[in-house]
């Protein structure tokens, strides 16, 4: 109960974030219509978000005869879970990823990348995937989804106020000054949101998908590899649209620095701690 009313407000706070915008672009309308264009984007997102995230990374969906390794592995774990099977597709990325989407445990789709497919042991991606059928067990995935379209619309109205200048409340032409700092900061703002949002569902995704699989080892060894992968090889996908790399079970964007400390994903070295202490 306390997870979902944590998200609703940290979600209520970016939809204030398009009220500000608004408010910045064209006044008290601008604000009026940033508002009811939050308000639609979470419409939007519930039935749709995770088709567009699916399709922005080309993800093919895979069957038992196309993909009899994944598919069974995956259709295995669900029983385990006791939930409904989930769509299961396939991302042509040498870096070792993956990630669920969905709106609800009837409607979830998991994908792997063909890069995590080749780096992990049969043994090491069975931990990975019941780790993203944690998520759909515990109804991350429409959250996680939901942020990730609502942080690349913020980030897409705040470079439009940067760029076409805005109104003050008065309707007069606003501070250009100001409008640079909206631009610059809603879009970290919305990462702060997100990363307020992610952190402590990957803490419990780990715990959830150690315990479906029954190997919290796996896991860690599983997160050590991608980790160690993950920093040297691209994702252009993820560096095209940042917003998504929340959703991955490893941030693709992860790095030391500012990077590192907005990171949406808890340090690598302390959910493997954890996963060696369920062990």
């Amino acid at each position: 109960m306390f997870n979902w009313l944590k998200t609703s407000i940290l979600m209520a706070g970016i939809v204030a974030l398009f009220g500000v915008i608004g408010a910045m672009i064209g006044g008290k309308q601008g604000m009026i219509l940033a508002l009811l264009f939050g308000g639609a984007m979470n419409v939007f997102s519930y039935w749709f978000s995770d088709k567009m995230v699916l399709r922005m990374y080309n993800a093919q969906q895979v069957d038992a005869a196309s993909s009899p390794y994944l598919y069974n592995m995956v259709r295995e774990l669900a029983q385990r879970a006791q939930l409904p099977m989930p769509k299961v597709y396939i991302i042509n990325e040498d870096q070792p990823n993956a990630f669920a989407t969905g709106r609800n445990p009837d409607n979830a789709a998991v994908a792997a990348t063909t890069g995590i497919l080749r780096m992990l042991s049969e043994r090491e991606l069975r931990g990975v995937m019941a780790h993203e059928l944690a998520h759909v067990k515990h109804r991350d995935i429409l959250i996680s989804t939901i942020s990730a379209t609502m942080a690349g619309a913020i980030s897409a109205l705040a470079n439009f106020a940067m760029f076409f200048g805005g109104r003050d409340s008065e309707g007069r032409p606003a501070n250009p000054i100001a409008s640079i700092a909206v631009a610059l900061l809603a879009p970290l703002a919305a990462s702060l949101i997100q990363m307020a949002i992610s952190r402590a569902r990957e803490f419990e995704a780990d715990r959830g998908g150690a315990e479906i699989s029954g190997d919290p080892l796996a896991l860690a060894d599983a997160l050590h590899k991608i980790d160690y992968y993950a920093r040297g090889i691209p994702m252009a996908t993820a560096e095209a649209h940042p917003e998504t790399g929340q959703m991955m079970i490893m941030n693709p964007l992860s790095g030391s620095g500012l990077r590192g400390l907005f990171s949406t994903h808890p340090a690598t070295e302390e959910r493997i701690r954890r996963l060696r202490a369920m062990a």
